[in-house]
């Protein structure tokens, strides 16, 4: 299995969700952070007088999918994100070794 993190534009997230959708993907996880790569933010106005934000809104969406999944579903991710402008964000893959359903203890396979 495969953890597939992807930092997105925040009016991106509805594209990327309708995309995994489209896979048969069951179910994500969707938190808003914020942060910076090369974009580096920007300078906003307020009230007047100028600023810099550093730290931009993004939203991280996670899915867990099996290995034979895992190139489609990045594949959907960067496709549904990608305007072409800095700031589009990122998509990071990384192995998972086990997962377990809580409620009733079992492992999955």
């Amino acid at each position: 299995m495969k953890l597939i993190k992807s930092i997105v534009r925040p009016n991106k997230v509805d594209d990327v969700r309708e995309a995994l959708e489209k896979l048969n993907i069951p179910g994500m996880t969707v938190t808003e952070v914020r942060g910076h790569g090369r974009q580096k933010g920007h300078t906003a106005v307020y009230r007047g007088k100028e600023y810099n934000v550093t730290l931009l809104p993004k939203v991280e969406i996670e899915v867990v999918v099996p290995d034979e999944l895992a190139d489609d579903v990045i594949a959907a991710m960067i496709g549904a994100a990608r305007t072409g402008e800095i700031g589009d964000g990122r998509v990071f893959v990384t192995p998972v070794e086990h997962s377990y359903n809580i409620r009733t203890g079992e492992r999955d396979v």
